[in-house]
This record gives C-alpha cells, sequence and structure tokens, in this order.
C-alpha cells in the first residue's frame, strides 16, 4: 500500500475513483441513469482546482497501487455548515470495492483525521447517504449518527446521516491508527467543542 498526499497530477485518477466508487456503492439504491450520468471529465475538473489550491489540497489524500494506480482517496478540512457540533469534517472517502477489506479505507480515514488533528481542530464529522451499505465501516471506528437531512439527488430525496468522532486526539489513539498520525499523549482534549 501507498498511502501519500495527493499531488496535482493526480486529479484524473482521483476523478475515475470518484466517479466508479459512486457507481459501485448505490448501484440499485440511486437512478441508474443518474449514476451512469455521472462525467470523470467534470469530477477531474473539480479536483484539479481543488489540487491546485494549497489550503484544500493539504487534506486530500491517495493511496495507490503497487503498479502506481490510485485506487482510493480522502478529502478533509474545516466542517462546513452551522451548529454541527463539529470543527472537522471528512469530506469525501472513496475506495474501489476491488480493494477494500485490506485496511486501506482505515488508512485514509486515518489520515483524514490526522490532517484534522494538524490544523488544529479537535473533532470530526462527516455525512453519508442512510441507504449507503458501508456504514458499518464509520461505526466500527467509532462513529455515532447524530443528526439526519435531506438531500437531493437528481430530482429524488434521500437521507443522509452525520457520523461524529467527538475528540481525535483519543480517535488517533486507537490501535487500528497508524503509528505516524498518533498525536503526542500529552496533546489529548477530551471533550466535543459546543456551537451554539
Amino acid at each position: 500500500m501507498n498511502l501519500r498526499a495527493a499531488t496535482e497530477a493526480d486529479a484524473g485518477q482521483i476523478a475515475r475513483v470518484h466517479v466508479l466508487a459512486w457507481q459501485e456503492a448505490y448501484g440499485g439504491i440511486l437512478p441508474e441513469e443518474f449514476l451512469a450520468s455521472l462525467s470523470v471529465d467534470r469530477r477531474r475538473e473539480m479536483w484539479q482546482s481543488q489540487l491546485a489550491d494549497p489550503g484544500l489540497a493539504s487534506g486530500i489524500f491517495v493511496v495507490a497501487s503497487q503498479e502506481g494506480h490510485v485506487v482510493g482517496f480522502s478529502s478533509a478540512g474545516p466542517a462546513r455548515g452551522e451548529g454541527l457540533d463539529s470543527d472537522g469534517e471528512v469530506y469525501a472517502i472513496y475506495l474501489l470495492a476491488s480493494h477494500q477489506r485490506r485496511g486501506f479505507g482505515r488508512a485514509l480515514f486515518h489520515a483524514a483525521a490526522n490532517s484534522l488533528y494538524q490544523l488544529g481542530l479537535r473533532s470530526m464529522l462527516l455525512w453519508v447517504l442512510k441507504d449507503n451499505p458501508s456504514r458499518g465501516f464509520y461505526e466500527h471506528l467509532g462513529g455515532r449518527v447524530f443528526r439526519e437531512q435531506s438531500l437531493e439527488i437528481g430530482s429524488n430525496q434521500y437521507l443522509e446521516v452525520a457520523y461524529g468522532w467527538p475528540d481525535l486526539a483519543t480517535l488517533l489513539l486507537l490501535p487500528s491508527a497508524p503509528p505516524q498520525s498518533r498525536p503526542p499523549n500529552n496533546s489529548l482534549e477530551p471533550t466535543w467543542p459546543a456551537r451554539s
């Protein structure tokens, strides 16, 4: 496994994984015509823009196969939205089905969490469609559902849920966290910051 920070040169491969992972995860959940309409070219433009911005690129990681092909990625930064009781957010984490259940998803998750911790953020959330079959992955990593909201995709409404981790320091000290992502023991912040 080669886990590393993403570069602008990865934009095309990230876009490909983004589209394929959506099609793999949401087949039978989202309309087939919507999934078929997803464009690698449009996603490439989006990722090129984000990777060209040093502030955004610092939270984007890829995992590559031994041959150098990107098979998964994660993206994280400050939480978007108000009143979410979390200051960091994993915006995206996708891994091709062919490379799941090998520890790559966990590595991407912890890289994202560590990048948030290094920014001075101390809690984390992520949104996922309620019908996503991979929700158990987040629960296994200690995520707690704390909110639901409606999301429009295509012309249909779906429910998405927010998973939260109130203490990144504790999360990064778990045995499943790679040693290089663990914060120093003297930096524990045990409370979930509240927002009004």
